[in-house]
C-alpha cells in the first residue's frame, strides 16, 4: 500500500487479486476509484471500498473529478499515489 496526503486528504493505493484501487479519505467522507489489475477496463467510483459502483469512467481525470465532488473539494486538491497515476484507458 502507498500513501499520499495534501491538504487534509488522505489517498492510499493498494492492489487486489482483482483490482487496482486508490482511497481518497477527507474528514468523515471516502471516495474510491479502482480499475481491474490488468489495467485495461474502466473506472469504477464507488462511496468507499467496498461501496456500490456509482459511475464508470474511461479516463482517469474524469474519474477523479467525480471523487472530488464526493469529498467536496477541487479535483487538483487530490493527492495522486504514483503507482495510481498510469490508471484510465
Amino acid at each position: 500500500m502507498t500513501t499520499a496526503s495534501s491538504d487534509g486528504i488522505t489517498a492510499r493505493y493498494r492492489e487486489t487479486d482483482d483490482e487496482r484501487v486508490v482511497v481518497f479519505e477527507r474528514d468523515d467522507r471516502t471516495a474510491a476509484v479502482a480499475q481491474n489489475r490488468d489495467g485495461y477496463a474502466m473506472l469504477k467510483v464507488r462511496p468507499s471500498v467496498d461501496g456500490d459502483e456509482l459511475e464508470r469512467y474511461y479516463g482517469f481525470d474524469v474519474a477523479l473529478a467525480h471523487a472530488a465532488e464526493l469529498l467536496g473539494v477541487a479535483p487538483a486538491a487530490l493527492p495522486v499515489p504514483d503507482e495510481a497515476g498510469d490508471m484510465g484507458m
